[in-house]
């Protein structure tokens, strides 16, 4: 959704609320593509705060499937989306370019909703997602998912070098 700036920017003091519709369906990142499966309704509040900067502010949520890092099972996320902006509208595209100001959302006159929606999902992205804090992952043996039972490798080291390792913790959990 493209949404054209030229009207708010002429008048100081001006503020507009535009309900948005995003036409976002999945995430795309790391050559992967993630399903969003729930959109809050989001409606942008643009002010104009004089001197051509425009203050954008707006929040919803939206929910993704991503996989769990330790199993790998579908996991429903739910990713804030929380828009705090300024734009100075004084700046040409190449301007900002120069000073390093990262809105691709913004071209001339016009606000690209989905890219700046888009930004503020990857910048709100999880770093770890788990199905259940106990997630207990797979066996790097036999490749069992243990949350479903465990295997016939549990009690085996994992690496013949770190068998001493595990004897003197094996030792430790029996003598507490």
């Amino acid at each position: 959704m493209q949404i054209n700036l030229l009207n708010i920017t002429a008048c100081e003091g001006k503020v507009i609320e535009v309900p948005v519709s995003f036409e976002l369906n999945e995430i795309e990142m790391r050559e992967e593509s993630y399903p969003i499966t729930n959109k809050e309704p989001l409606v942008l509040r643009i002010e104009n705060t004089g001197n051509k900067v425009l203050k954008v502010q707006g929040h919803s949520s939206i929910s993704v499937t991503l996989p769990c890092d330790r199993c790998l099972c579908d996991v429903s996320v739910m990713i804030p989306i929380e828009i705090d902006r300024e734009l100075d509208m004084k700046l040409t595209d190449e301007e900002r370019i120069n000073d390093l100001d990262e809105s691709s959302y913004l071209t001339g006159m016009d606000l690209d909703v989905d890219r700046l929606i888009y930004l503020e999902v990857l910048m709100a992205w999880p770093l770890k997602v788990l199905c259940n804090e106990d997630c207990k992952g797979f066996c790097s043996n036999c490749g069992t998912n243990l949350n479903e039972g465990s295997c016939k490798c549990d009690d085996l080291p994992r690496d013949p070098r770190m068998a001493a390792i595990s004897d003197i913790f094996s030792k430790f959990n029996k003598e507490v």
